[in-house]
């Protein structure tokens, strides 16, 4: 096992309007795999570019311990690269083109080094990743968004890295070329942080590092391992905040019951030295003493009052916030069997090209069915749901639609206006619903008070997904046919959770395109379909 690592101390850092990030952020990762998560805009792409030095901390340090690779979200790229200077080996291969034809000028052996191999180490790289047809004078401009993010994983493999960064690298990717990179990784051997909402790819780690809060917890073990010991935490935190509940119950209560007693026994005693007839000063003393005493027991209960509600704060802390989305969708529901959607020998063209196979594609849709829709990138995936809600007109075969709606989330979200509301967009949407009634609705997507105000513009990506959800599930009429494209890409884990909630909630049918085979899982998808060279084919099961 390797000993790079990583390690950051007292690690502070602000963004240029002076919003904090990291207060006094201190840890270390060793060598192995690590997996790390937290919601969006918590930090977690700010926090490997400090540990890759493309941001200076305000004030601590970080230490990497052996060479450094890093693969951001976006590659800084540009379309007329080759695939050679990509991967850093052009300047390699022209010296070693130059010295087999003769020239054996001192400064290409200093550019070669011990490099004498990299052809066939860069070949057996870009083939481990799936790029076996990749030649390499091609150029970018001619790749795939995902060949183009495999392609900058294979140039960081290539440094031989002791610390490797990855920041979300299987978005884009589709089936295949994630599981490609899945085996990659799974033979690094020296450190790897990786940020990613990819559970699949999270389940292959060896530790999960959450960021929460501006600190870094360490659990042990891969995601699956990380849910149980929070949810067996959260267990634990939900007990102890009902018994801190109960306990405060009973102090108030023993207080209140001592109140009560002390000033019953001071009216006793004022009546009992009254008929008495004690001389006034012994009285008084008596009534001093009584005062005290009650004062006493009163400071006591106060005293035992605030360490209840100490604990019960504390508790309430250890409690995480779900956020679960609980719905209802009965006006959703759609027969079984029913037919929401016939197409037969359908054919698209994007330019010059053909999408599908010249007899074209055949899809049906009953209610309540639910369909992954799957295949390499560029197959057409998106195009034939165009082609279903009726946005792109088929160059050829014949379509059939039902009386229900269809409502279709694309990868942008770009369904609501950015410049009104939550509340006017799902207005505008569901007209029908009373104010009251819609707010208690958009209470339920997690958007209370003034959140169900703020202008769509401004809302994150899980917020954004959660109030195109509420104006899609209640808009009027309920669709009964919903599509979803790579509805994942993007979403932190959180957010994936909400959406699979929605969806195990609506009662319709629903078309998915995504690449998250965990996702599906979740989802309770009963058909699934493949889409590649232009043929749709029914496989039975999503490893068909």
């Amino acid at each position: 096992m390797s000993s790079a690592a990583v390690i950051c101390s007292n690690l502070s850092f602000s963004f240029p309007d002076d919003t904090p990030v990291f207060e006094d952020l201190s840890f270390t990762l060793a060598a192995g795999r690590t997996g790390l998560v937290a919601p969006n805009g918590s930090g977690k792409s700010t926090l490997l570019k400090l540990i890759a030095g493309e941001l200076c901390p305000r004030s601590g340090s970080v230490s990497v311990d052996g060479a450094l690779g890093y693969l951001p979200q976006s590659l800084p790229l540009t379309g007329g690269l080759t695939v050679a200077e990509v991967l850093g080996v052009a300047a390699v291969i022209q010296a070693i083109d130059a010295v087999e034809s003769g020239d054996v000028d001192e400064a290409h052996f200093i550019t070669i080094g011990d490099d004498w191999d990299i052809e066939e180490r860069t070949r057996a790289q870009l083939d481990r990743l799936g790029l076996t047809d990749l030649t390499l004078d091609r150029t970018l401009s001619t790749l795939s968004g995902g060949q183009i993010i495999s392609l900058g994983l294979a140039a960081q493999l290539l440094k031989r890295p002791a610390v490797l960064l990855l920041d979300e690298p299987t978005n884009n990717l589709d089936t295949q070329a994630r599981h490609k990179l899945y085996g990659a990784l799974e033979d690094f051997t020296g450190c790897l942080v990786v940020v990613s909402h990819d559970r699949a790819l999270l389940d292959r780690v060896e530790r999960i590092a959450e960021l929460e809060g501006g600190q870094l917890g360490l659990y042990g073990g891969n995601f699956s391992a990380y849910e149980e010991a929070v949810r067996a935490g959260q267990e634990v935190a939900e007990k102890n905040l009902r018994n801190a509940e109960q306990e405060l119950k009973r102090e108030k209560r023993e207080m209140q019951q001592a109140r009560e007693r002390a000033e019953r026994r001071q009216g006793n005693a004022a009546r009992n030295l009254k008929s008495a007839g004690l001389p006034r000063i012994f009285a008084g003393n008596m009534k001093r003493g009584a005062q005290e005493s009650a004062g006493r027991a009163g400071q006591m209960h106060a005293t035992r009052l605030s360490e209840a509600f100490s604990r019960l704060d504390e508790a309430g802390r250890a409690l995480r916030d779900e956020q679960r989305l609980i719905l209802d969708l009965p006006d959703t529901h759609v027969p079984a069997g029913r037919n929401l959607f016939l197409g037969e020998r359908l054919q698209a063209r994007l330019g010059d090209r053909t999408v599908f196979a010249p007899h074209g594609v055949g899809l049906t849709i009953r209610g309540p069915e639910r369909i992954a829709l799957t295949g390499p990138n560029g197959a057409g995936k998106s195009t034939l749901l165009r082609l279903v809600t009726g946005d792109l007109a088929p160059d050829g075969g014949e379509i059939r639609r039902a009386g229900g709606r269809i409502a279709y989330l694309s990868q942008r979200l770009d369904l609501l206006e950015g410049d009104r509301s939550v509340a006017e967009n799902f207005a505008a949407c569901a007209p029908h619903r009373t104010e009251a009634e819609r707010m208690n609705l958009l209470a339920r997507f997690l958007f209370r008070g003034a959140r169900a105000h703020l202008p769509v513009g401004v809302l994150s990506g899980g917020e954004r997904l959660r109030a195109t959800l509420a104006c899609v599930l209640y808009g009027d009429p309920a669709p009964h046919l919903l599509l979803l494209d790579e509805p994942t890409n993007n979403l932190d884990l959180l957010s994936t959770g909400q959406l699979e909630s929605a969806l195990n909630s609506y009662q319709g049918a629903f078309v998915v395109v995504s690449h998250d085979e965990r996702f599906l899982g979740e989802i309770g998808v009963n058909r699934w379909l493949r889409l590649a060279g232009g043929e749709l084919t029914e496989t039975g099961s999503p490893q068909a």
